[in-house]
Formats: structure tokens, sequence, C-alpha cells
């Protein structure tokens, strides 16, 4: 049973990375313009354009370049950037280093203080803890991340001096000057995501003590920690996994926008700067990175369900 649910997940992973590659390849040709003039500026005699369009394969049908760029990936080659000619993996290599350390700290600082924090409101209901985790989250969901970035640029870099304002180190800088810039941007992603997830746990937190199972459990004379451990929190988990699972996805999306208020060197800007010079081997590596963050995310979802729930594992629950 599990082997045809992962078997089916990589299916749809295909498919989901061909699809997503296949939008921004159509997207970046439906732009107005020529990679070719725009490279070599406006000025550029007709003959240049011809001889770099040439170069850069884009005289070739839209079609063929697809499947020629397809083909390369499918053996792990996705190409030359069209702006810096480098191989499309070695350019994008320490970008994705940067987004991956500043991804992994948000994931867990976000995740675990959400699921701790929505336990706490969750067993509190209606009072003061409650009230006050609840809130807060509330006004974490509310306010998009590029003005908390702000804020809390102006608050722990400008007024308290703590941390930099914005990362002036290139994407090759050693990992423990990477680090030391993580801070500001992952506490603005951990703060909106951990929000989402709170709210989610606090309800099946909710739901789940007042479940008939966690009532016959606690008339059963079982330590209140045994049943919170052992029959609630498994239970409370499961709806909170899809949430988290579209959580990490989230931050294909929030790290573009966190990375351009610190100027953090990460895959967020490495994107920006491929739309600005229309880089489409450069932008269908990055969809392809965001599809499997995306199918990864959901897969592992899944699998933490069925582990925590045993019924999932049977044929018709399943189905």
């Amino acid at each position: 049973m599990l082997g045809k649910l992962i078997a089916r997940r990589l299916a749809l992973a295909v498919l989901t990375i061909v699809l997503a590659t296949v939008l921004v390849f159509v997207a970046l040709q439906a732009l107005p313009g020529n990679l070719a003039t725009q490279i070599l500026g406006k000025d550029a005699t007709p003959d240049a354009v011809a001889q770099l369009t040439a170069q850069l394969h884009l005289d070739r049908p839209g079609v063929l370049r697809y499947l020629s760029w397809l083909g390369g990936a499918v053996h792990g080659d996705f190409g030359t950037s069209l702006a810096t000619s480098q191989r499309v993996v070695t350019m994008a290599g320490d970008y994705l280093r940067n987004t991956a350390v500043l991804a992994g700290i948000t994931i867990v600082v976000g995740i675990t203080l959400a699921l701790i924090l929505g336990v706490v409101a969750g067993l509190t209901r209606d009072r003061l803890p409650d009230v006050l985790i609840s809130g807060v989250a509330l006004v974490a969901m509310s306010v998009p991340e590029f003005t908390l970035a702000t804020l809390l640029v102006l608050v722990f870099a400008v007024k308290l001096a703590w941390f930099p304002a914005v990362v002036t180190d290139g994407p090759d800088a050693p990992l423990s000057t990477i680090l030391h810039n993580v801070p500001l941007p992952a506490a603005a992603l951990s703060i909106v995501m951990a929000a989402y997830i709170v709210r989610m746990m606090r309800t099946s937190v909710i739901d789940v003590m007042a479940s008939e199972y966690v009532a016959m459990a606690t008339l059963r004379g079982l330590p209140r920690r045994r049943v919170l451990l052992h029959h609630a929190l498994p239970n409370a988990l499961l709806p909170a996994l899809n949430v988290i699972a579209i959580n990490i996805a989230w931050l294909v999306g929030g790290v573009v926008v966190v990375e351009a208020v610190f100027n953090y060197p990460g895959i967020g800007t490495l994107m920006l700067d491929a739309v600005h010079n229309r880089d489409v081997p450069v932008l269908q590596y990055i969809a392809v990175i965001g599809a499997l963050v995306y199918v990864v995310s959901n897969l592992l979802a899944d699998l933490a369900a069925t582990a925590l729930n045993p019924r999932l594992r049977t044929p018709a629950r399943a189905s």
C-alpha cells in the first residue's frame, strides 16, 4: 500500500515538474522584445543581433528549444545561462545553498514554535495564553512578509543594531558569513509561516480534546501527560500536516520577497535577475526546484499522516 502511494506521488511529481517548466517557458516567450537586443543594447546593429540570436539558438522554434532543454535536464544538464554563458547548475549552486540554509532554519524554527504555541493555545482555550497567542497569530497572518521584514529591519537593525540591515556579501561568501546574516530573514519567514500552523494546530487540539476517545482515556484514569502524548497529539497533528506542507511550499515564493528586502544572495535574488534578463534556462531550473520542494513536502506529509494514522494504511481508507 505504501509503495503504491509513493509511486502515485512520484508520477504526479514528474507531471508537476514538466508542467511548471512548460508554463515558465511559455510565459517568457510571450514577453515582448528580443533577448539578443536586450543583451547587446538598443544601439546594436541588425547583423550583431542576428549573430547573437543564432548563437543563443533563439532562431529555433520554441517547441524544439524546450524539448532540447528537457532532454538535457533529464540527464542533469540544465543548459547554459543566456545572460552569463555559465552552466546553470554551477552558477546557481551558491544561491541554492544560501536559500537552503535560510529555508532550513525557517522550517525548523517556524514549525517547532508553531506546534508548541498551537498546542498551548488549544489546551488553554479562551484563557489568557490562548487569547495572546491567537491574537499575535492573527496579526502575523494579516501582515505581508515584506512589511514584517521592513519592521524587523527598523527595530533590530536600525534601532538596536543587533543585526545587519541588508546583506552586502556575494553568493559565494563563506557559510559562517551567510549564517551571520540569516536571523532577520529567517525571523520574518518563520513568523508568517508559523501563524497559519498555530491557528490550525489550535483548532485541531481543541477538536481532539473534545473527542470521545480522549474522554474515554481520561475516564480510565490514564495520566494527563499520557493522554496528550499518546492519544491527543498524534491525531491533532494530522490536519496540521497538510498546512505545514503547504507553508513549506509557500517558502519558494515567500523567500523571493524576503530575499529582495534583505538583499540576501539566494535563489529568489537569482530568479529576479533571471526574469529581468529573460534567462529561460535559469528560470526553468528554478521552476524545477520549486516544483520538487512542493512535491517532496506533500509526499512527506502524506507519509507522516500514514504513520500517525494506521487506518490510512488500508486500501479502503487510502483510496
